[in-house]
């Protein structure tokens, strides 16, 4: 039972992954409302396809004409992220059923369960609320909180089979810690430029609109983070002042993130007390790196779909990378 538990665990992370993937997919192709009814799409469990489906879906959505190409989008990320729903369902089934193992966690898969339901929650008011940047970010949290929970109970199982206890005592590690709340912040921050529209409000590099520093942002505007209800906020309400805050906010949160894990991964690989540190350190150095020529490369080419897309994904790797850093510090070997 517990070798079935650790094979879901695998195809639980690889599933969550490709989530996030697809979640960012649907936000960069402008489909969050391409189904503007949860968790169906124009009343019903696939696409609209036939003559008299689109006819039933005008009337149902007269303000919201179907799009296929979005809808279809949307659709199959919510296939997959049910997909996932259902296997982590079934982890925590066999986490309760499995309870008397030692080497069987039951508490975190039964949370990992709460989060994903509350996930789902999300990404209904998604729709509901019309894609709400505050609600956009939550549920971008959410998807990478499941990836990063998943991921964590993988390094724990394979660490409970590798190391003895005896050998091994644990114990977090501060800067590890530093450089993955600073990470979050990160990608929250990403999140809000994307769901703002923001994305090249500064065009060019590395300076913004010619300047150092732009002046006419309006830092006010841009980090307002509820409106009210009613807003329909598909391609963005902000003004370009608003817009060109948020982007450069970004900016700024990028450089101290490079300085931060760089700095932190280099120290962090000269402990010799923590087995593993070293190789979870050039991992999180390279994760650091693509995201660096990613998110240069974004504004650089003028937000192309695949290079947006991947933007994302290294935030995910990146995150991944730096859970892993986390999980080999915190272990330290009895000297």
């Amino acid at each position: 039972m517990y070798a079935t538990y650790r094979s879901l665990l695998r195809v639980a992370a690889l599933l969550a992954l490709t989530v996030v993937i697809l979640g960012a997919w649907v936000r960069l192709t402008d489909a969050g409302l391409g189904c503007p009814d949860w968790p169906g799409c124009y009343g019903q469990l696939t696409v609209p396809s036939l003559p008299h489906e689109h006819e039933a879906a005008a009337a149902a959505f007269p303000d919201r004409p179907l799009d296929p190409a979005k809808a279809r989008n949307e659709m199959i990320h919510r296939y997959a992220a049910s997909t996932l729903g259902l296997i982590v369902l079934t982890m925590a089934g066999l986490a309760l059923a499995n309870r008397r193992d030692p080497r069987q966690p039951v508490g975190l898969p039964l949370v990992l369960l709460a989060l994903i339901i509350f996930q789902g929650l999300l990404g209904m008011w998604t729709v509901t609320l019309l894609v709400k940047p505050l609600i956009v970010v939550a549920h971008l949290l959410g998807g990478l909180s499941t990836l990063g929970l998943i991921f964590w109970l993988i390094l724990e199982s394979r660490h409970r089979s590798a190391v003895s206890a005896p050998r091994s005592s644990r114990r977090a590690y501060a800067p590890a810690l530093l450089a993955l709340v600073v990470v979050v912040v990160q990608i929250a921050l990403g999140g809000w430029t994307s769901s703002n529209y923001a994305a090249l409000a500064c065009p060019d590099l590395p300076g913004c609109l010619g300047q150092w520093w732009p002046g006419e942002a309006d830092w006010h505007e841009a980090f307002i983070l509820w409106r009210g209800l009613g807003v329909n906020y598909e391609g963005g309400v902000l003004d370009a002042h608003a817009r060109v805050a948020i982007h450069f906010t970004h900016r700024l949160g990028a450089l101290v993130t490079f300085l931060v894990v760089l700095l932190v991964g280099l120290r962090g690989m000269r402990r010799p007390s923590s087995p593993g540190m070293a190789g979870a350190g050039r991992l999180m150095l390279a994760a650091l790196l693509l995201q660096l020529v990613l998110g240069i490369s974004t504004v650089w080419f003028g937000l192309p779909l695949w290079v947006a897309t991947a933007h994302n994904g290294g935030a995910a790797l990146l995150l991944l990378s730096v859970i892993n850093f986390n999980h080999a510090a915190s272990w330290r070997t009895r000297l």
